[in-house]
């Protein structure tokens, strides 16, 4: 597991430095200090690392969401959606490879799921996370408004990021406006309808 490890933070890099059309498995093996025949006893090309690369991404943004909502006392639920929001563009900023790859969209549109969009991974997994943490309710309404705030969030993050590598602040602003205001006319602001997306421990209005 060392080495495959090494092998994802070497793609990552090399992701960083060249991008997917120059990523080779002969530069992968060579990167992380490995033969080329330990990197096809565990990937068969190079899609397939690129594609534990994006799992990865998924687990550490889901491991900050968590710390985050685990840590921080929010005093409404959209603040939530902030977070969420702001823990991608962390990444985005800091991850080695993840400006370049995010969840796997730029090679593949279902490079996380061969059966599934990379989107709906991603809200499967958010929704997951806001049921088992956050206190909403299972429904089909919440899985509609989850996949719609990931659709909707992603389209404008792309754009904020598309020529400034920090991200573009008021297109940062906008999606999380963008998202508040859907989620907010979906459930409401009704302290039994806002419940269904999280469960708040006061009945306060977003500030």
């Amino acid at each position: 597991m060392a080495r495959v490890q090494r092998m994802l933070d070497a793609c990552a890099e090399l992701l960083d430095e060249a991008g997917y059309a120059e990523l080779t498995t002969t530069k992968i093996a060579e990167r992380a200090g490995v033969a080329i025949g330990s990197v096809y006893q565990f990937f068969p090309d190079k899609k397939a690392i690129t594609q534990a690369l994006g799992l990865r991404y998924l687990d550490i943004f889901s491991a900050r969401i968590v710390r985050r909502i685990t840590e921080q006392n929010f005093d409404h639920w959209t603040e939530t959606v902030d977070a969420i929001i702001d823990e991608y563009v962390t990444m985005h900023r800091e991850e080695p490879g993840f400006r370049f790859l995010r969840f796997g969209d730029a090679i593949d549109p279902k490079l996380l799921d061969s059966t599934r969009e990379n989107n709906q991974v991603i809200a499967t997994r958010l929704r997951d996370l806001l049921i088992s943490l956050a206190g909403a309710v299972q429904s089909e309404k919440l899985d509609l408004a989850v996949l719609v705030s990931v659709e909707a969030a992603d389209a404008v993050l792309k754009m904020a990021f598309r020529d400034d590598a920090d991200g573009d602040p008021r297109l940062i602003t906008a999606a999380k406006q963008l998202v508040r205001s859907y989620l907010e006319h979906v459930f409401g602001d009704e302290p039994d309808t806002a419940q269904e997306l999280h469960e708040s421990t006061d009945d306060r209005s977003p500030a």
